[in-house]
């Protein structure tokens, strides 16, 4: 990551913008490499301050304060992470809709990355499933922005809708996450079986690594496992931990 913070432009909405009104948390949830046997990466999943879920949250973001709600979470999981020491990478989600101009927009998380003295190499943006994609062309720019930034850059919930399989004929992230309906119940339904193998045939062709998110079960996990998936985050893992990292139930220890 090699962009000085005064090469980056700055415009009103980050120079003059009101805070957001409310105060949020972290949680964290680990994307665990079954290959390596290390943490991939923490997720950093937004929550109140007394630990709320995500819905409680989110139900008070509205148009008025999406941009100033969209820049508290990236600096807050900054904020939260760093004293943490979390292994891996960090995973950040962003709302495309609260983003003007991502070389603009990212001036504040550069801002406190440079403060708590994080890598910034080691964050991945990640288009969070909250926002439906108003302008595929605008979020394709963002992408773009971010990974000449030097960012890793993934898709949420993948195959959950056509938006996504449009984003990825324009824009092809580092990463996917595999939408958890695509997984809910896969070792006993054959016609998710066939739409993830041609999901993961496609990643490899494009090299796109695939993350398999919301495994619940051990038969979930075996039948993506033998599939070919390394990338793995859900409950039967590891759940959220509120501001800090869970233990981790690793694979041989499900057996």
């Amino acid at each position: 990551m090699n962009t000085p913070l005064h090469a980056l432009p700055s415009c009103a909405h980050c120079r003059d913008g009101a805070p957001l009104d409310f105060a949020i948390s972290m949680a964290f949830q680990p994307i665990i490499d079954i290959q390596s046997g290390s943490v991939f990466a923490h997720e950093a999943l937004v929550r109140g301050t007394a630990g709320e879920g995500a819905g409680t949250v989110l139900a008070r973001v509205d148009e008025a304060n999406r941009y100033a709600f969209d820049q508290a979470c990236r600096m807050t999981a900054l904020t939260k992470a760093s004293p943490l020491n979390l292994p891996g990478m960090l995973s950040i989600n962003f709302m495309p809709n609260a983003v003007y101009k991502a070389e603009t927009c990212i001036r504040a998380t550069f801002e406190t990355a440079r403060k708590l003295n994080f890598p910034l190499d080691r964050v991945i943006f990640e288009v969070t499933e909250q926002e439906d994609i108003l302008d595929l062309p605008h979020l394709v720019d963002i992408l773009r922005a971010y990974r000449k930034m030097g960012f890793l850059t993934a898709i949420d919930d993948f195959g959950a809708g056509y938006a996504h399989l449009n984003l990825l004929a324009d824009f092809q992230p580092n990463l996917i996450k595999l939408d958890m309906h695509l997984i809910r119940g896969i070792d006993a339904d054959r016609v998710r079986q066939v739409i993830v193998e041609s999901t993961l045939q496609a990643c490899r062709r494009l090299n796109i690594r695939v993350i398999a998110e919301g495994v619940e079960t051990a038969d979930e996990y075996v039948t993506l496992r033998e599939m070919g998936v390394r990338l793995f985050q859900g409950y039967l893992f590891a759940k959220p931990a509120f501001e800090a990292l869970p233990a981790i139930s690793w694979p041989n220890d499900l057996n």
